[in-house]
């Protein structure tokens, strides 16, 4: 026996539709089918929530139609009092244009590894002689060093250690910031940060001369 709804858009069409997908994932069988598509497209626009199964059933519909398509035959459903939609043209994705793609294709067909041209290699040897004719010399790398500074106890004057600690100048050395960390029993260590070129000091920072202010 042919299943049948009616007039799906009004009020008691959606209940009875409703009460009918109560126990059922799809209109007929067990996966979807032209049956289902064809309640799907006898509806004029989303069902409302208060329809709780035909709104999760429209929606899984919806989202088959969007990946891949519905391709079961189902069993003959009817519809009456709705406006209809032709089944086919909405139960299979539409195919993309191969013409378009032909078309790419032909520009996929440009040899990127061709044997290269005496013009593409004097213009190669042009450029080659240009960079090395500007001779910029390769910039040296720095580094960053977080420098520990500890007192000898807490009476130090943590300020003149600081000042002493900066008066270490030389070139391709720059100070960065400073504070004061606990360490324990009243005591307050220094950690301060400085930069170095890598090419004119090593990072051996003990190496740098330090005053006897306090010992490192």
């Amino acid at each position: 026996m042919a299943v049948a709804f009616y007039n799906l858009n009004a009020e008691s069409g959606l209940k009875k539709l409703d009460e009918y997908l109560l126990t059922r994932s799809y209109i007929t069988g067990y996966q979807a089918s032209k049956d289902d598509i064809t309640v799907y497209s006898a509806l004029s626009k989303a069902p409302s929530t208060e329809y709780v199964n035909v709104c999760r059933w429209y929606h899984h519909i919806d989202a088959l139609l969007r990946l891949s398509g519905v391709s079961g035959e189902g069993q003959g459903v009817k519809v009456e009092g709705s406006v209809s939609i032709t089944v086919e043209s909405i139960a299979t994705p539409p195919v993309a244009d191969t013409k378009a793609s032909a078309a790419e294709d032909d520009d996929d067909d440009v040899d990127l590894f061709g044997e290269e041209t005496e013009e593409e290699k004097k213009a190669a040897e042009e450029r080659a002689a240009a960079m090395k004719a500007s001779g910029k010399k390769k910039e040296s790398g720095k580094s960053s060093v977080l420098l520990d500074v500890k007192p000898w106890d807490d009476e130090t004057d943590m300020k003149k250690l600081e000042e002493a600690v900066r008066s270490v100048q030389m070139e391709g050395l720059v100070w960065g910031a400073s504070k004061l960390v606990p360490v324990g029993y009243g005591i307050k260590k220094m950690q301060i940060m400085l930069t170095i070129v890598d090419d004119l000091h090593s990072t051996r920072y003990r190496a740098l001369g330090f005053p006897s202010v306090g010992n490192s």
